[in-house]
């Protein structure tokens, strides 16, 4: 709170003060898919087999918010041969290895709220939920309209404290945390644009595309709550990173994960 109140006092003189932006990724689990055909891709088109699943931390002048929240937690633990879904060391352990609790985080706001999206979500419901309105319907009045939503994982959320969204949304008022509406893969679906002063501004796709390939073919998962809705939302980001330069993350890119410093580190 304090360092919030010298920021409003810097900028209200003039000063120019910028927060200080900090972004944590974390290894939340790999899905493996020996058949990629329901991303709305062809088996030829990709080698790729496996999906990275990530979580978030963005640390804004130490108000902090969790950004996508993993594989369920019930995943966590060795993997068997048989799995397709696979969970080293949950997201609530990594964080606190940063001396960091559950009770720490300010804000949750999550890509979309399929189950690998929001594995650790009722560890949060403390938290401020920020949440598209359209997404909100979907998970928590008519989930049974969608599959991949467990509402077992996020059911404790209902009771959280919540700021509900209509579009896009600048998350601290001042631009370096921008939440930005991209619905079709579910109604609400989201990516988030950070300005980072170092690293410059990067754009995390959510599940905007799922593979390297998915961007390349403008491809549509078969399990998509509306293309037509995907392809527009496609068109606006790609748009946004035309215009920003920023650095677009494929989330679930196996190819990116492996390039990443996964924290404790950061980006800034």
């Amino acid at each position: 709170m304090k360092r919030l109140l010298v920021f409003v006092i810097a900028v209200s003189f003039g000063f120019g003060a910028r927060a200080e932006l900090r972004l944590h990724v974390f290894d939340c689990g790999r899905l493996a898919f020996p058949d990629v055909g329901a991303f709305g891709i062809g088996n030829d088109d990709t080698g790729v087999r496996e999906l990275f699943v990530p979580c978030y931390l963005i640390d804004h002048d130490g108000e902090l918010m969790i950004w996508d929240a993993g594989l369920p937690l019930s995943e966590v633990g060795p993997r068997r041969e048989d799995d397709n879904a696979w969970y080293e060391t949950s997201i609530i352990d990594q964080l606190a290895a940063m001396d960091i609790a559950p009770g720490d985080i300010d804000y949750t706001a999550y890509s979309h709220f399929h189950y690998d999206h929001v594995g650790a979500a009722n560890a949060f419901a403390s938290a401020t939920l920020l949440i598209q309105q359209s997404e909100y319907e979907a998970a928590f009045e008519t989930p049974e309209t969608n599959p991949v939503f467990r509402p077992e994982l996020y059911d404790q959320l209902a009771e959280s404290d919540k700021i509900m969204l209509d579009g896009d949304h600048d998350v601290f008022g001042d631009g370096s945390v921008m939440i930005i509406s991209a619905p079709g893969h579910t109604p609400g679906h989201q990516v988030l644009k950070l300005e980072l002063e170092n690293f410059g501004p990067l754009v995390l796709s959510g599940d905007l595309y799922h593979f390297e390939a998915s961007r390349r073919l403008r491809a549509t998962p078969v399990f998509n709550t509306d293309a037509e809705q995907t392809l527009a939302s496609m068109d606006k980001v790609e748009a946004l990173v035309a215009e920003t330069g920023a650095t677009f993350w494929i989330g679930h890119s196996l190819e990116l994960a492996e390039s990443l410093n996964l924290a404790p580190a950061w980006y800034d």
